[in-house]
């Protein structure tokens, strides 16, 4: 496994970092062992970097797996709060119930601007605080936008963006590839850590993965890529591709037939949250006589937010 320092925070990470969203109730939503086994399967397997957040709500599995890895991991988790009481309400539970003192790296969850990150400065400067009071190692934000890590390159507190990148620009909502790799190249000159979500475009480049993470590897800008994973084959295949191997021949074929999706149960009330909700416009309601939510899957990521802002439990990501 490759290691790098994350930027400026003096965090040793692996170039591949355990995207757990897949792991808890938004998607997979495996059993507590389950999850934690295979998260302490990947620790095992060099994978030292955990990418987490509040809306997860998976910190049970992390929790177990340290406890059965016996080391810590370099944990990222993030907050939608834009108040200092929301962020250390957010800073306290991850705390609590991931049981750390120190959160390696909390970020602002999902920033789209300079706008958006003044109308979230006292979240912020909170974070900040909580930093030299030795809570957290570093602070930064995770967005979908070009826009946002140009505004992080001029934001002194910031040490950390977590952009959305993969060679077909899947889920960039405001620019090309180039434009993205473009702000993410100034960004890591200004000496912020990078680490990329959705290489795998959310499952639309499953069919190109070799290509994908070659793509994502051979950014100098970037310092680790998130992917997540609910699956030992997909664990064994997505190291061997890190590593520049080639994967288990039996892992790839069992992986192979299987197409992610998002579901909406029938029992949808088309009461529009989710709607409102998805980052991508990939959810609408539809119906003659009764309104539910439908998904364009060509524009969906597969990040189960809509799934978390669901009064019904109706959606789920499979």
């Amino acid at each position: 496994m490759e290691y790098r320092v994350l930027g400026k925070t003096e965090l040793f990470v692996s170039r591949l970092c355990f995207g757990t969203l897949t792991l808890g109730p938004l998607q997979a939503n495996l059993s507590l062992e389950a999850g934690a086994e295979l998260l302490a399967e990947a620790l095992d397997g060099g994978i030292n970097f955990w990418d987490t957040a509040e809306l997860y709500d998976n910190y049970a599995y992390l929790r177990l797996a340290i406890q059965k890895a016996g080391s810590q991991p370099v944990i990222a988790t993030k907050t939608y709060a834009d108040s200092a009481a929301g962020a250390s309400a957010s800073l306290e539970k991850a705390r609590r119930e991931i049981d750390l003192d120190i959160i390696p790296i909390f970020m602002l969850h999902e920033q789209e601007s300079a706008l958006t990150l003044e109308g979230h400065r006292r979240a912020l400067e909170y974070l900040c605080e909580a930093r030299e009071r030795g809570y957290i190692k570093a602070v930064g934000i995770s967005c979908h936008t070009v826009a946002a890590v140009k505004a992080a390159i001029d934001l002194p507190e910031l040490a950390v963006i977590h952009p959305i990148i993969n060679y077909g620009g899947i889920g960039i909502k405001d620019g090309t590839v180039a434009e993205m790799v473009e702000a993410m190249r100034c960004a890591y000159d200004a000496g912020l850590g990078i680490y990329g979500m959705k290489v795998l475009g959310g499952g639309h480049l499953g069919a190109t993965v070799e290509k994908a993470f070659k793509f994502a590897l051979n950014l100098d800008c970037l310092h680790a890529m998130a992917v997540g994973m609910a699956r030992r084959d997909e664990l064994a295949v997505n190291i061997a591709y890190i590593q520049g191997l080639q994967p288990p021949v039996q892992a790839v074929t069992r992986l192979a037939g299987r197409k992610r999706l998002l579901k909406v149960e029938n029992w949808c009330s088309g009461c529009g949250r989710c709607v409102e909700r998805c980052p991508q416009g990939a959810l609408a309601l539809q119906g003659d006589k009764k309104m539910r939510a439908d998904v364009d899957m060509e524009q969906c990521i597969l990040c189960g937010y809509c799934g978390a802002a669901c009064p019904d439990m109706c959606i789920k990501v499979f």
